[in-house]
């Protein structure tokens, strides 16, 4: 039997050699996890259209690392004030006004709501100002949703992106009284 405490390659040149290249390449395999992971990151933007006889347009960007997605919204073409922005149940933008995209994507079946309150939709996403020149932006960060991941309750993909004429009431069921659907977006890759 081989005892290797006692072992002596016949070759100790060799010997080293081996061992240098198995530490070059251990550092190399664990070199590049860890920078994949650092790096791994989902990006979807989609492009929100006119509804509703209005000139609302914009891009929403759904960005997905560590478990979190970031959603920004950036809407032109608004009345100055504050408006009402929600995930819809279909990524159907085809009907002139809008309700094409269905009802308030709900998959936990919640009663309507301020994001983050007691019960909401995951759907709520909630309220944001328009500026003088009709410009708004909304930022929002949750590990409520994902991209692409296939669970029925996270998953934002299929959905649609509705911008709302009117404010988020937060209370009125089950859609907050936002009023009239201006722009819509498929969030589809």
């Amino acid at each position: 039997m081989l005892n290797l405490l006692n072992f002596k390659p016949k070759c100790p040149y060799i010997m080293k050699k081996l061992i240098v290249s198995f530490a070059i390449i251990t550092a190399l395999i664990v070199g590049c996890k860890s920078n994949t992971k650092s790096n791994d990151a989902k990006t979807l933007t989609v492009a929100l259209e006119p509804k509703s006889n209005s000139t609302v347009a914009g891009t929403a960007t759904f960005t997905e690392k560590n478990g979190k997605v970031t959603f920004v919204a950036k809407v032109t073409g608004l009345e100055p004030g504050v408006h009402a922005i929600h995930i819809h149940e279909k990524a159907d933008c085809t009907a002139a006004d809008g309700s094409s995209a269905g009802g308030h994507w709900n998959p936990t079946f919640k009663k309507h709501g301020k994001w983050g309150a007691a019960e909401y939709h995951k759907g709520d996403i909630g309220n944001f100002t328009a500026d003088a020149k009709g410009n708004g932006t909304i930022t929002l960060t949750t590990d409520e949703w994902c991209v692409g991941c296939g669970d029925a309750t996270k998953d934002v993909l299929g959905k649609g992106l509705i911008v709302h004429q009117g404010t988020d009431d937060f209370t009125t069921q089950p859609t907050g009284n936002a009023g009239g659907r201006v722009a819509c977006a498929g969030i589809i890759k």
